[in-house]
């Protein structure tokens, strides 16, 4: 007998039949004594369709008008999976961000938690209900509803984990765990039993796509136990883990991610003196957009050229920012870009130990003539930037280079 805070993603939930099938899989998971809290996403397409409507009527939606908009996906499912729960005879309850009192700051369309108020949720717990919560949604300190980004609901789900002490979160999607490497990309990829949570933190934020960066950090942070499940077949799925085994070697590395969504953009011809840096950056971080990797040349004749990385979404914005707010300020010479890249990542904690990854990396790229365009390492990590046309080749000579494909690789190796 367990507390568990379970969450089912939007294709978990996609359809009447599949969320009787969730509430089917709750009620057992009741009926054998566990405490439940199930968070849910909007059913699969539901947000973007309501993206659509909105910019149907305002080309560049009003942000807290469109959180008042989305958040209504996630209502429509929480009010559907109680109904199935009780057709089931299990008492539930569902509550929506507000109602949870999930409390955010004002940042519309990607607000991050201040604080939960567990004392409703506690109180219907103690009275036998299974309680249902709308992720991905909160309400400021004004009254506003908000919304957490894409994938929002996964990091509702570890906060409630967190705020209400559960023994497990439990993110149901439509992947039976963490993978060496997309298997789209990569048949041969692997599901892993295990991942620490450094590994984990790297592949979210170096475009693994079945969990929010946010919610990793949220578990890393509150030492949440966090596991990745199928909605749709058995298995132990993937459990994220707080620390490495110290009584085994880790493999060298544990995966390969990649993000498509990348553009790059240089100034060029910066004025090659202290505070250069912040001049250009701070605008763009003002604009409340994300830089990823950055590299500052060389200086040569008193200017250098700085380059960085943001999301291809945020490029447009970038680009406009610093033509309008920047180049006239610091007076460099230009800005190019482009948003054709894409970033592949090697990660591991087997890599504190072993020297030479980073040359194999790069030796095995340059037998295949990719040309890497930016680097950035850190402790368990080195991402390179490559020509989006490269992307799944890089990824696929790299998975089988460092032999993700073999079994062998993420069985623990004696001393």
């Amino acid at each position: 007998m367990a507390f568990l805070v379970q969450k089912y993603g939007g294709t978990s939930v996609g359809s009447t039949e599949r969320i009787k099938q969730v509430a089917r899989r709750v009620a057992e998971f009741r009926a054998q004594g566990h405490k439940l809290v199930v968070v849910v996403s909007a059913m699969s397409g539901e947000t973007n369709r309501l993206v659509s409507l909105a910019k149907e009527i305002q080309s560049n939606p009003d942000p807290r008008e469109l959180d008042v908009i989305l958040s209504t996906g996630e209502q429509v499912t929480i009010g559907l999976l109680a109904m199935a729960l009780r057709e089931l005879g299990v008492k539930a309850k569902s509550y929506t961000g507000p109602q949870v009192s999930i409390t955010t700051n004002n940042a519309h369309t990607k607000a991050r938690i201040l604080k939960i108020d567990e004392n409703p949720v506690c109180a219907d717990l103690a009275a036998g209900y299974v309680i249902i919560v709308a992720g991905f949604q909160g309400v400021d300190e004004t009254g506003d509803i908000t919304t957490l980004g894409r994938g929002g609901s996964d990091t509702t789900a570890v906060a409630l984990a967190a705020a209400l002490r559960a023994d497990e979160c439990q993110i149901y999607t439509d992947v039976n765990g963490i993978y060496t490497t997309d298997p789209r990309v990569v048949p041969e990829a692997r599901k892993l039993d295990t991942i620490t949570f450094e590994e984990m933190l790297e592949m979210a934020s170096l475009g693994s796509k079945v969990l929010q960066i946010r919610s990793v950090e949220f578990a890393g942070r509150y030492k949440v136990k966090l596991r990745v499940l199928s909605s749709f077949e058995e298995g132990e799925g993937t459990l994220i883990t707080f620390e490495e085994d110290n009584k085994m070697e880790q493999p060298i590395i544990s995966g390969i991610a990649f993000n498509r969504d990348e553009s790059k953009i240089t100034v060029v011809g910066v004025p090659d003196h202290p505070g250069i840096a912040y001049q250009i950056l701070g605008p763009v971080a003002d604009a409340n957009i994300d830089v990823d990797m950055i590299i500052q040349n060389v200086g040569h004749d008193g200017t250098t050229d700085f380059s960085f990385t943001v999301h291809r979404n945020e490029y447009a914005r970038t680009m406009d920012v610093l033509k309008q707010q920047v180049l006239p300020h610091i007076g460099a010479r230009e800005v190019i870009g482009g948003d054709k890249i894409a970033k592949v990542s090697v990660i591991g904690v087997g890599m504190r130990s072993y020297a030479g990854i980073a040359s194999k990396m790069f030796r095995v790229l340059a037998e295949e003539g990719i040309n890497i365009r930016m680097i950035a390492t850190s402790e368990i990590k080195i991402s390179v930037v490559v020509d989006e046309k490269y992307m799944e080749l890089a990824v696929r000579i790299l998975h089988k280079a460092f032999d993700l494909d073999q079994v062998n690789n993420t069985s623990t190796k004696t001393c």
